[in-house]
């Protein structure tokens, strides 16, 4: 079984640069539907797993719906949602499937200027949360 698994955006991929040994499905700029219609048909079991998405979801994209397909297909002892630094209503339903599944939730404490990315320090705190 793989020990690791990243899922998601821009800030998963860059939480994998500071947890190089895990496995990522993520490529910047997806949305939680787009991520499901590229990456869904994989295995995705681990020992931990790390979702970040929602960031880039829009009024089109039933969030709710897409991420709990991901959840529900997502097989593993542990499981990180980086909850996303912008867009209320999304963070309250991160929170809530998270809650639904006994995860861990963990907040963008760090951030770029952007206020959307985690700086290099929030990044590391990422990757030692999620170990």
């Amino acid at each position: 079984m793989i020990d690791c698994m990243i899922l998601g955006d821009s800030i998963a991929v860059g939480t994998q640069m500071f947890r190089p040994e895990c496995v990522a499905y993520a490529k910047v700029g997806k949305n939680s539907w787009q991520w499901n219609k590229d990456y869904l048909q994989n295995d995705l079991t681990a020992n931990t797993v790390v979702i970040s998405l929602g960031s880039n979801d829009h009024k089109g994209v039933k969030t709710r719906k897409e991420l709990e397909i991901i959840r529900d297909k997502v097989k593993s002892g542990r499981v990180f949602w980086i909850l996303p630094a912008i867009k209320p209503n999304i963070q309250h339903i991160v929170k809530e499937i998270a809650k639904e599944h006994g995860d861990t939730v963990l907040p963008i404490t760090r951030l770029q200027p952007d206020g959307v990315h985690p700086s290099w320090a929030g990044y590391k705190q990422l990757a030692r949360e999620t170990r």
